[in-house]
């Protein structure tokens, strides 16, 4: 009886990892910019691309795990556990604006990310990396060593790279702080990450 028990608790653990890899999960793994920072959660660009898969038809659940304020550091702890529960097809790596506004040491910050991308694709995940650039007034030398992090990291992994994930959003279309997009902002940011997200998802 007891063998028969461990049968029927094989298959069905089975069957529930062969349910979790069918779902084709989209983690999207980043930070207030992707977790709709001031603004309704259903106006974030990550909600939105979950509307627009079910729209065109591509059976994939999108998992947002972004929490506001995480840094790369953050993201190396929390890696590992958000892998193994959501078994993701595709990782979306977004982080790193909080460690430059902290004025983070550019080495452990590119150290972090790179982790965090080694880790997706050893579970054969593929990887898209969201690059972040900084206000200018972070000076020259640091926002250019900083914006160059992703383009190495994502030529190094030979993962997708949208260079900057801010791209043409102009300033009216930021809420007070200079630094977070509205929600009228999300349709645009929407549209840059599904441009590079669709050949992942072929």
């Amino acid at each position: 009886m007891n063998l028969i028990l461990k049968v029927v608790s094989l298959l069905a653990a089975l069957s529930l990892s062969s349910f979790v890899q069918a779902a084709n999960n989209i983690l999207v793994f980043g930070d207030s910019l992707s977790a709709g920072y001031g603004i309704a959660r259903e106006a974030s660009w990550a909600h939105l691309m979950q509307q627009e898969l079910n729209t065109s038809g591509k059976p994939y659940t999108v998992v947002n795990a972004s929490i506001s304020g995480e840094t790369t550091a953050g993201g190396v702890r929390r890696i590992d556990k958000a892998l193994a529960i959501h078994k993701p097809a595709v990782v979306i790596v977004e982080l790193g604006a909080n460690d430059g506004l902290r004025g983070s040491p550019l080495a452990e910050t590119e150290k972090n990310l790179d982790a965090i991308i080694k880790r997706a694709k050893q579970t054969k995940a593929k990887v898209l990396l969201l690059g972040i650039q900084l206000p200018p007034n972070y000076g020259p030398a640091y926002t250019e060593q900083f914006r160059n992090i992703y383009p190495r990291l994502a030529k190094k992994h030979r993962i997708a790279l949208l260079p900057f994930m801010l791209e043409g959003i102009p300033p009216e279309q930021f809420q007070p702080d200079n630094l977070h997009p509205n929600a009228t902002a999300q349709p645009r940011i929407l549209q840059s990450v599904m441009q590079h997200l669709k050949p992942l998802l072929r």
